[in-house]
């Protein structure tokens, strides 16, 4: 850390932050005006950020996806610094979706740019899209990266502001639609020339020749209140083996990982963990760090800003070959379904080192991904993609939200967009009564979603394809604490269970329905507020005899009213019953 006095005073500090805060979603929100495609606009798939000059992360969008942005944390410091500062022209773009660079599957393309002042690049802005279509098979059970889709390397898209129209047709060519893409591409270059232009005018207002002295200045401060909440955790190894389902027919995933307090910072190591498979959910370095980050940021010091200081006290090991360290060619497509769990899974390991500070399982872990693709009457292609919530675990404080996207942090498409945008119908969007786990604390409810493919008039048209990227078939959210578990997923064709595994394909007049599982409870369900039941019964989270049966709260069937002295005598017999058990 740097020890120099600082060259700011605490006010213009603040100021200065404030205002780089406010840049980067002022870039954010522009994508929200100018992007095509629905998972942007709607879902606020995307991240946008900037570094200093050495490409150390300064500031990422408020409403950032956090494997999008830890990633792009690691990633933007390589990729930046593999160029010479000199070499950079002003008006350079530059576009690249290398998986084991930055956010670990295809779709995630990056365009960045350097800002120039004065003559002289003195920072980088970028941002990643996840991109619909990157062309390939979109299913989970491809063998390698080479059928998932197009793969960018490091290329200028612009070379010192004249367009590469090469490169652009040659992707044009490459993905099933193509306005959409070409569309959203474009809107990620306007977010870049939004943050630098508001970044030359804080410059220029600011009497700032260069931003690495104000950089220097935050980083150092963010690191040392990482570090002093890092202090915070009793010094020890705390350790975690748990199972991650196959879909389909694949086999189990163990993963293994042991985290290492040690005073200011903390070590991750996974190994022991399984090695990579050869279909698409193996995870690359950057995105297995980027949620093992998110789960001690977010747990241990959740105010600070998250920037290069923030990421310094946090290492972590991998084996290389193993599916949270994959090695090219391996399939990454669905590297969500393995790789969100890695914050579950620190917080199972530190569980007992720090239990107020953890939640339980999700049934937004890892996010319910679809995407569908096919053609309207008229013979246009269109494709698709949503992500789907479910209930998210409880705290030690706080039942678990509904339909959340988490570890994730996306958003739920809106029913009237998703139709306009396909040729499909929703006909169901609903909570699922008991699909929270019981605890003191409730996990959060799932979410029942079906889709029909119209069978008559102008929207029948033929087949559509699905490809699903999900979990939690198997093996439920997991309550803490006495808290039990959430409920199980469903993907289901027709009222039969399809393989999530592969492509499904949808025909004029078939149903589809996606459930997302329940989130897990936090502590004793009997020790659940009786009020508190009451509301779930009447809200229609909990039925009147699973609230019996799990929290020991008698609801009158009439009035929806608590028995207040039936549920006191049950609860008495309860724990008698419990005292008497050998």
């Amino acid at each position: 850390m740097n020890k120099t006095k600082s060259k700011f005073d605490p006010i213009t500090l603040e100021i200065l932050w404030k205002r780089l805060v406010s840049i980067v979603d002022e870039s954010d929100a522009s994508v929200i005006r100018t992007a095509f495609s629905s998972l942007l606009r709607d879902a606020h798939d995307y991240t946008c950020m900037f570094t200093d000059s050495r490409g150390q992360e300064l500031v990422q969008g408020t409403l950032c996806t956090p494997g999008m942005a830890g990633a792009m944390a690691l990633g933007m410091k390589k990729i930046v610094n593999s160029i010479p500062l000199e070499a950079y022209n002003e008006g350079d773009v530059f576009i690249i979706n290398d998986p084991w660079l930055l956010a670990g599957h295809l779709n995630d393309v990056c365009v960045w740019s350097p800002i120039f002042f004065k003559g002289r690049p003195v920072a980088f802005t970028s941002c990643i899209f996840h991109h619909t279509d990157i062309g390939g098979r979109p299913a989970s059970d491809n063998r390698d990266v080479y059928a998932e889709g197009l793969y960018i390397p490091l290329t200028k898209l612009y070379d010192a502001g004249k367009l590469n129209k090469e490169l652009v047709n040659m992707i044009r060519w490459n993905v099933r639609t193509a306005t959409e893409f070409d569309g959203d591409i474009r809107s990620q270059v306007a977010a870049n020339h939004v943050c630098s232009q508001k970044i030359i005018e804080m410059m220029e207002e600011e009497g700032l020749d260069t931003l690495d002295d104000l950089a220097d200045e935050i980083i150092d401060r963010t690191e040392i209140s990482m570090r002093a909440a890092i202090s915070k955790i009793p010094d020890g190894i705390y350790e975690h083996e748990g199972i991650i389902e196959g879909a389909g027919n694949k086999p189990d995933i163990p993963i293994k990982l042991a985290v290492k307090v040690d005073g200011s910072k903390i070590h991750v190591d996974f190994e022991g963990t399984s090695k990579q498979v050869n279909w698409g959910v193996n995870v690359v370095y950057n995105f297995t760090y980027a949620y093992v980050f998110m789960a001690i940021k977010s747990a241990f010091d959740p105010g600070v800003p998250i920037n290069e200081g923030a990421i310094r006290p946090i290492t972590m090991t991998a084996p290389e070959g193993s599916i949270v360290n994959c090695k090219f060619p391996a399939a990454v497509a669905a590297r969500m379904v393995v790789g969100h769990f890695m914050t579950e899974m620190v917080f199972k390991a530190l569980a007992k080192a720090a239990p107020d500070n953890i939640i339980a399982g999700s049934g937004g872990t890892p996010a319910q991904t679809n995407i569908f693709h096919g053609s309207f009457a008229n013979g246009k292609p269109w494709h698709t993609m949503i992500i789907r919530g479910g209930g998210m675990g409880a705290s030690s404080r706080f039942d678990g939200h509904h339909c959340a996207i988490f570890p994730a942090n996306g958003a739920n498409t809106p029913v009237e967009i998703l139709e306009s945008d396909t040729t499909m119908l929703v006909e169901e969007r609903s909570l699922i009564l008991d699909s929270g786990g019981p605890g003191k604390q409730r996990g959060g409810i799932g979410r029942r979603m079906i889709f029909r493919s119209p069978d008559e008039g102008e929207n029948s048209c033929g087949t559509t394809s699905i490809a699903v990227q999900a979990g939690r078939y198997i093996y439920p959210p997991k309550g803490m604490f006495g808290g039990k578990d959430g409920s199980l997923a469903k993907f289901q064709k027709n009222g039969e269970n399809a393989d999530p595994s592969t492509l499904t394909f949808m025909d004029p007049g078939d149903r589809i329905s996606f459930v997302s599982a329940g989130g897990g409870g936090y502590g004793d369900p009997f020790e659940r507020d009786p009020k508190a039941v009451e509301r779930d019964v009447q809200y229609g989270y909990v039925s009147i005899e699973r609230a019996k049966q799990d929290y020991g709260v008698i609801i009158d069937p009439e009035s929806l009213k608590l028995d207040l002295d039936a549920t006191l005598e049950l609860r008495k017999k309860n724990e008698q019953s419990l005292m008497e058990l050998p």
